[in-house]
């Protein structure tokens, strides 16, 4: 009987002592606490009574935003940024869904309320800044040429008369008119599609941020070459639709934490090929000069 007793005081006290542990986060980052509820009628309550964040991805971008065909989830630098964010709102980094937000639909979504976030290898400019809001910069990166190994394209001086691929909608588009004029700008609404051409024999070039670059070179490294070096700063930012500064307050927040706490440069290891640099300034005006 004396055993018994002593069993079920055991038993007893366990429980306490389970009921009295915090639980651990439910999964990656994250510390387990939501954030308090926003006030009605905001981005960030609307985001918490659903339940998870909804974030606009590239889908076909190796390193920052890539769908894997064997898990079919998307992953990628961008992608374990907007982990970080939903981790911060609701203390677990899976309360989260990507939808694939190629170059020429990314503004669309968010003003039409498609997705709450775009985190999308996107450009912050002040033409963009008129129609939606941005965060700080959270990765620098810089324009550049992809070129099949064999050829004899070695900057933008090269490419008058050339067939250059690049997406629909994007700064690279702009900057390739204005900084080699006489090339022949083919367009297409994802890099992926604009390689597969290049491959294919139908383009000589194709161009886009160096980040974006590097992923299908690394891929292929006896296919393709990176030639002509940065002539652009692509300072990206997470797009947010206008009119929610508390949404941008907590997305501004996590973007710091990761940067002070060398969280950041993780992120970019587990992704990214290369030696991390610092992490980027906070202001796009400062990096680019304006």
């Amino acid at each position: 009987m004396r055993t018994l007793r002593l069993l079920v005081i055991g038993i007893v006290i366990a429980g306490l002592l389970a009921a009295c542990t915090p639980m651990a986060p439910a999964g990656g980052s994250g510390t387990g606490k939501a954030l308090p509820k926003a006030a009605e009628g905001t981005l960030l309550r609307k985001i918490q009574d659903r339940g998870k964040l909804v974030v606009g991805v590239k889908y076909d971008v190796p390193m920052f935003g890539l769908l894997n065909p064997t898990s079919n989830k998307v992953e990628g630098f961008d992608v374990d940024i907007a982990k970080e964010i939903a981790a911060t709102i609701f203390g677990n980094p899976e309360a989260i869904e990507f939808k694939e937000a190629v170059s020429k639909n990314r503004i669309p979504f968010l003003q039409d309320g498609t997705v709450d976030l775009v985190i999308s290898t996107m450009t912050v400019n002040a033409e963009r800044e008129q129609q939606i809001d941005f965060s700080n910069v959270y990765y620098l990166a810089g324009q550049s040429l992809l070129v099949p190994k064999a050829s004899a394209i070695a900057s933008i001086n090269d490419l008058a008369g050339k067939k250059v691929g690049t997406a629909k909608g994007s700064t690279s588009e702009k900057n390739i008119r204005e900084k080699s004029p006489k090339a022949d700008v083919q367009l297409f609404d994802g890099y992926a599609e604009a390689v597969a051409a290049m491959d294919a024999g139908r383009l000589d070039a194709v161009t886009t941020d160096d980040n974006i670059l590097i992923g299908f070179q690394a891929k292929e490294p006896n296919k393709w070459k990176l030639v002509g070096g940065q002539f652009t700063k692509e300072p990206y930012g997470i797009g947010i639709a206008k009119g929610h500064p508390e949404t941008v307050e907590v997305v501004n927040k996590v973007l710091a934490e990761l940067k002070k706490s060398g969280k950041w440069k993780e992120l970019y290891k587990k992704n990214i090929p290369t030696t991390p640099p610092d992490a980027p300034l906070d202001s796009w005006r400062q990096i680019v000069g304006q």
